[in-house]
């Protein structure tokens, strides 16, 4: 599985037609020790670019965008009991949630893990 990222620094890795989602190590890095995570309730749908869930550190919140369209069929339960896997394991453990996506096309508009790290040169 390939993964690829975003600008606003998600990660998706697709699995036939269910993208699994969470934040790149350079996300966690800038946000700090995360204390809470907001996700999205099973079965609701989002357009590519929307708000799909929250997370919380102790220097700010910053909302997390669907890198493509979809509808949730999983959420990282863990998370709730155990907002810190994001830190430890922001690219594993700490996914946030799997999608089903609507257009298998988007996958491919997003930057693979050389362009992610050219981007981040410029930041």
């Amino acid at each position: 599985m390939t993964t690829r990222y975003t600008r606003d620094h998600e990660w998706i890795r697709l699995d036939g037609d269910i993208a699994t989602i969470g934040i790149s190590d350079y996300a966690q890095e800038q946000l700090g020790d995360v204390v809470f995570v907001e996700l999205p309730t099973i079965g609701k749908t989002f357009e590519k670019g929307a708000e799909a869930a929250v997370v919380e550190s102790v220097k700010a919140a910053s909302e997390i965008f669907a890198p493509v369209a979809g509808e949730v069929v999983e959420i990282n339960e863990a998370l709730e009991g155990e907002p810190g896997t994001v830190n430890a394991s922001p690219e594993g453990d700490g996914w946030f949630m799997k999608l089903k996506v609507a257009n298998a096309a988007e996958v491919n508009e997003l930057m693979d893990a050389d362009g992610y790290e050219a981007f981040l040169e410029t930041i």
